[in-house]
């Protein structure tokens, strides 16, 4: 089976639509998870909640697209992540879920206790959610244990011999299964922890974590901003060290293509720049540069997972390529027809939203919280109630 266009376009666009996630929802996620080590009483977390909160949901449409897109441009793609990903992908729905209701539902009632109990749960949401995706990336990047097995009969594995290539499983008669290592991780959340997806979470947590003080440090004044400012140097020193030993061992433990070398040095100076800006006081160019940084690691990912869209750590021929994974080139075409027309709107409205935020989230200039009186909240009253 021959790489298309279409299919190679296709899976340029998913890393896209990643790429935007990680660096917009970079920043919201990475703001909740340091909310409690910049902002230390009620006033101040509700600075940094204000900073994303008009954001966040628009920010949150990248995930949403990125996985659609995977559903519909690449269905084996998708269909074999489910059948090992499944509980991590739960988890990480159910941080979000959590994340969303802290953001949405802290201002609903006038009182400081409420609002610190959901910052407390967003924090610890925001915090898993960057790990669990980073252990993804790295279990793509590393390959997993993904064997192929007939249709007919999912419980034997089809047999390879050393000549054998992935173009040469006949996806008409098998399917691509994760199964797992035996035992308690059989086919389940425990085979995608390695000591190198571990790292990765570790990476991708400090990243965020980064991206966040960075975003801080640009859109906050007062307080929370001189803690960013201070904050943001080892972190971003720390982000930027583990990076690179993750990327370095991915590369050379794990990638064949000598073309991931490229997006991976760009990755680094990027990484470098953000640092290097951090500690001489440009913030908005440390933030710029590390957007930039985050954009040519998932760059990296790709372009160290292809051809393949999964790759095996059993045996290259059980890995899944891109043109088995792939939909039909009427369905990639019907699709990226309707990208050509939508996702220039999408960016229009996106950047048009960010340009209606105020610059700087003044802490003097927040006002009370609003919210029901807890009061009528513990008489029976109802947020439609007069």
């Amino acid at each position: 089976m021959t790489l298309t266009w279409l299919q190679l376009i296709w899976f340029v666009l998913v890393g896209v639509l990643w790429t935007g996630y990680l660096v917009l929802e970079g920043f919201g996620v990475g703001s909740g998870m340091v909310m409690h080590l910049v902002a230390k009483n009620d006033a101040e977390r509700t600075q940094v909640q204000r900073t994303f909160g008009p954001v966040w949901d628009g920010n949150q449409v990248w995930l949403l697209t990125a996985g659609g897109a995977t559903f519909a441009a690449f269905p084996n793609w998708y269909a074999t992540m489910f059948s090992g990903m499944y509980f991590a992908l739960f988890v990480i729905l159910l941080c979000l879920i959590v994340r969303i209701c802290a953001i949405e539902w802290r201002s609903k009632v006038a009182s400081t206790q409420w609002r610190a109990r959901w910052d407390k749960l967003q924090t610890g949401a925001t915090i898993l959610v960057p790990i669990l995706f980073g252990c993804a990336f790295g279990n793509l990047v590393q390959g997993m244990r993904i064997e192929v097995v007939e249709r007919a009969n999912q419980t034997q594995a089809v047999p390879v011999t050393d000549s054998m290539t992935a173009a040469d499983i006949n996806m008409a008669t098998s399917v691509h299964y994760l199964t797992g290592t035996g035992g308690l991780a059989d086919n389940g959340f425990l085979s995608l922890l390695t000591p190198f997806t571990i790292l990765g979470g570790i990476m991708l947590a400090l990243v965020f974590a980064t991206q966040g003080l960075l975003w801080l440090r640009v859109r906050t004044d007062g307080p929370v901003h001189d803690r960013a400012a201070r904050l943001v140097k080892p972190f971003g020193l720390a982000a930027t060290v583990v990076t690179a030993v993750f990327a370095l061992w991915g590369q050379f433990a794990y990638s064949t293509q000598v073309l991931a070398w490229i997006p991976l040095v760009i990755c680094a100076l990027s990484l470098i720049a953000s640092v290097a800006m951090s500690h001489s006081g440009r913030a908005f160019g440390a933030f710029l540069a590390h957007s930039v940084a985050i954009a040519f690691a998932v760059a990296w990912v790709f372009s160290s997972m292809a051809p393949y869209a999964m790759k095996s750590s059993i045996h290259p021929a059980y890995s899944l390529s891109l043109p088995q994974a792939a939909a039909t080139g009427s369905t990639l075409t019907l699709m990226l027809c309707v990208s050509v027309v939508m996702v220039p709107v999408v960016l229009a409205y996106t950047a048009w939203s960010y340009s209606r935020m105020p610059m700087i989230v003044e802490l003097d200039k927040l006002g009370p919280n609003a919210g029901l009186p807890w009061k009528r909240i513990r008489e029976g009253a109802t947020f439609l109630s007069a």
